[in-house]
């Protein structure tokens, strides 16, 4: 099973903040309820696992696979399996800090983590306060206050300028974390999943020239790649995890 949040070697979450889970043995625990012996990891690291088996990453044996929904998650894969780090919070990609100035609190605690500006309601969040500070301005654009992730992004397709802006803000963000990324683990690929890929190229494009800019020169023909197994990549993780 794949959990949100980092799992230890033994099986222990340590918190899972969305979900609202403390500190536990959640093998041990799935065990006492199913009866069935149990295998746990992170959910995005798990993901990783089953989009390098079988889905967008295939043929790849090092890949980063970088997960844009609510929040942001991420996993790394190193000679076809998972890095959890000492105790399983490798690959907590979201929780990069990235702002200083940040006011509003991120989910696991700290202020100005990447999740809090490139994922859904990061964008989301990014647009509302650009409209609240020009609304004076007259600014001509087609986003409300109460605008989805995805109402953004199709603005954004339709030439949308306030849109496009935000975009590329998800896409600075997001392009130089990866590279900061890419000076650690040097993946062959990043792969790309979660709801806010649906966005397709748009943001693929946007992510990649920041990526080019920012990143170390060595890595800088790194592969991006979209996920392919949408909500079924943990399951293939699943599988791949106790086939190990």
């Amino acid at each position: 099973m794949g959990v949100p949040g980092p799992v230890s070697p033994d099986g222990t979450v340590l918190k899972c903040v969305n979900l609202g889970w403390g500190v536990f043995n959640v093998e041990q625990e799935m065990n006492r309820l199913t009866g069935f012996k149990v295998k746990a990891g992170n959910d995005a690291n798990v993901a990783a696992l089953g989009e390098m088996w079988q889905g967008g990453g295939k043929g790849y044996k090092n890949l980063v696979m970088v997960t844009l929904g609510t929040g942001v998650g991420g996993g790394v894969i190193i000679d076809e399996k998972i890095l959890p780090g000492a105790v399983g919070a490798a690959g907590e990609i979201g929780h990069i800090p990235m702002r200083d100035d940040e006011t509003e609190t991120c989910g696991c605690g700290k202020k100005g983590c990447l999740e809090q500006y490139a994922s859904a309601t990061g964008i989301v969040r990014l647009t509302r306060r650009y409209l609240e500070a020009h609304k004076n301005e007259n600014v001509q654009t087609m986003l409300k206050e109460d605008s989805t992730a995805k109402d953004i992004f199709d603005a954004a397709k339709l030439g949308d300028k306030v849109a496009l802006a935000m975009v590329d803000e998800v896409g600075l963000l997001l392009g130089k974390a990866l590279a900061a990324i890419s000076c650690v683990v040097n993946p062959e690929a990043f792969v790309i999943g979660g709801g806010m890929a649906k966005a397709g190229e748009i943001l693929l494009n946007v992510i990649r020239k920041y990526y080019t800019e920012y990143a170390f020169h060595a890595a800088r023909d790194t592969v991006f790649k979209e996920a392919e197994l949408s909500n079924n990549a943990g399951i293939y993780g699943g599988v791949r995890l106790v086939l190990e």
